[in-house]
């Protein structure tokens, strides 16, 4: 739904017809000044790179960059006072996107949705029955939430070989490569189209576009290359065409999420199925590769961005882009000024299969990051339970778990959600 409309006061005294107009005006404008914002953020243009996001703060009861600071009614102080009203596992659930499969009932998340507080949900698999069925599930799903904090839905709708939803109601999408071949302007009025598919259906994130420049072999980057999952240009050209694709998904009124931050483009192993070959020893992040992302996300303020699960030897030799402080903290929040919300792959994939799962969620927040995006059903309770307990325990922790939930709020509040 819509933010919330300003509640107006009866006049209780009597005054001449001109006051009476006079106020009832500037109560209407009020709200029209602070609706304006959730529908900029929609409407913004790439053209300008200006960003309606509100700029980082540190405050007392928010200690985390990358929080947005309060400006009277405005989605981030709209956030702030939801997130203050919640309990703490309220607060954990916001961090949680939970997988839907494809054939499965979307009641077997009820109690899920219901009980964790979960705030987000993906429909992974092979959607194949058109947008009716799609439609369907999603509204199940938002009827587990709350009617005031609706779910974000998402689903991986790239094109070419990552399309999870086909069937009637959605366009066969081509290849990113092939999008790649069209103008920007072109490319943004087919994404628009594509993302009123979604939006039309109950999705209101889609995980595209991938960022990643492919700087060797295509057919040995098993993760992008191979299955032509970039728009098979030089960075900028990249660049370029991301910005066209959020701009476009943003015209339809659906969130796109770069991925997969600083770029799996010079990997030759898929984190979703293998540990080996997913050590980048080239990629810098004041290289032309990572500057793709950099760029789209200066210029287009994408919804999400999604961090890489494979590890950057040049930034951080010591952790997944996905758990390094120094990509997301250092460089996203503070160097790029992003508060957005920055998601992870899947947290159930291969590439992560040497932590324990307990432990994930806790790593991404530590680092600055705010959903763990979870590919397997039996790995949502121990990360909700490794969020839970590591806030009780530590009110540091508890703190960058409240600037993140309140950048997920923040977030729904711009799309209408809550």
């Amino acid at each position: 739904m819509r933010p919330s409309a300003h509640a107006t006061r009866q006049l209780r005294h009597r005054s001449t017809p001109i006051v009476a107009t006079i106020c009832a005006l500037a109560v209407v404008l009020a709200g029209v000044a602070a609706y304006g914002w959730h529908i900029g953020w929609f409407a913004k243009s790439a053209s300008n790179g200006d960003t309606t996001t509100p700029q980082t703060s540190q405050t007392s009861a928010l200690p985390r960059t990358g929080v947005p600071s309060p400006k009277k009614n405005d989605p981030a102080a709209q956030a702030q006072r939801a997130v203050s009203a919640m309990t703490l596992e309220e607060r954990v659930g916001q961090l949680v996107m939970v997988p839907l499969f494809a054939g499965s009932d979307p009641s077997s998340l009820a109690s899920t949705i219901a009980d964790e507080h979960i705030g987000s949900a993906i429909l992974i698999g092979n959607w194949n029955t058109g947008a009716d069925t799609v439609k369907t599930a999603t509204a199940q799903l938002q009827g587990y939430a709350p009617a005031g904090d609706r779910l974000i839905i998402a689903t991986d709708q790239e094109g070419g070989q990552v399309q999870h939803l086909t069937g009637t109601g959605f366009d066969t999408m081509p290849s990113a490569v092939e999008q790649g071949t069209m103008s920007a302007d072109a490319l943004r009025q087919s994404a628009g189209t594509w993302g009123s598919q979604l939006a039309a259906a109950g999705i209101n994130v889609d995980l595209a576009p991938v960022l990643g420049t492919v700087v060797g072999d295509r057919a040995s980057n098993a993760p992008i290359g191979a299955l032509d999952r970039d728009f098979g240009l030089d960075a900028a050209g990249n660049a370029e065409h991301g910005i066209a694709v959020i701009e476009g998904l943003r015209d339809a009124q659906v969130g796109a999420a770069v991925k997969h931050y600083p770029g799996l483009g010079a990997v030759s192993g898929n984190t979703d199925f293998t540990t080996e070959g997913i050590l980048d020893t080239t990629t810098t992040l004041d290289g032309a590769e990572a500057g793709a992302f950099d760029q789209a996300i200066t210029k287009a303020d994408p919804a999400m961005v999604m961090m890489s699960l494979a590890t950057y030897q040049s930034i951080d030799p010591n952790n997944p882009a996905v758990f390094s402080s120094t990509i997301i903290d250092g460089h996203i929040r503070n160097a790029l000024k992003y508060t957005g919300v920055v998601i992870s792959d899947s947290m159930s994939a291969e590439a992560l299969s040497s932590y324990d799962v307990s432990q994930l969620g806790v790593k991404l927040v530590e680092a600055g990051g705010d959903m763990s995006c979870i590919g397997q059903t039996d790995y949502v309770k121990p990360i909700v339970d490794g969020l839970n307990g590591r806030a009780k325990s530590d009110p540091a922790f508890a703190s960058k778990v409240t600037a993140a939930a309140t950048r997920v709020m923040t977030l729904k509040i711009k799309m209408g959600l809550a």
